[in-house]
């Protein structure tokens, strides 16, 4: 019997391969409410947090500050997101979801949420939580 390829097994590939089976259907959903992938990414984590610093940002939405930074502008332009001196540091810029991002984001995010339900309808409730406080843990969360 041939030994398991490499990539059969290895953690980096099958998470990769999950992410890409969650959001390969999501993503027709974005692109259908005018949002690429990052956009989207952004508005999720802002709808429902406090404002962020562009770094902070970058790092939530898997991305390089100076592409967060040109994207935030462009999202400022679009009146989706809003930038706000920090109060405890005048030198540092926060961003903020306006309202009219959130109109934009929330039907997403309860479709997102409902396309996550069904794509782990296969495992059980207690699989579901052990999976996501695993990736948590993994992530250095």
């Amino acid at each position: 019997m041939a030994e398991p390829r490499f990539i059969d097994d290895y953690l980096g590939y099958l998470l990769g391969q999950a992410n890409h089976a969650l959001y390969k259907e999501f993503d027709a959903h974005v692109r259908a409410a005018g949002l690429s992938s990052i956009e989207w990414r952004v508005l999720a984590t802002l709808h429902d947090g406090e404002p962020l610093t562009v770094s902070q940002l970058a790092h939530e939405v898997l991305s390089k500050q100076p592409t967060v930074t040109k994207l935030v502008q462009r999202m400022t332009d679009q009146g989706w997101v809003a930038l706000l001196a920090d109060p405890s540091d005048q030198r540092r810029t926060l961003v903020t979801v306006t309202a009219a991002g959130r109109r934009l984001v929330k039907p997403l995010v309860t479709r997102a949420r409902a396309h996550e339900t069904a794509k782990l309808n296969a495992l059980g409730a207690s699989e579901k939580v052990a999976l996501k406080k695993l990736l948590t843990k993994i992530a250095g969360r």
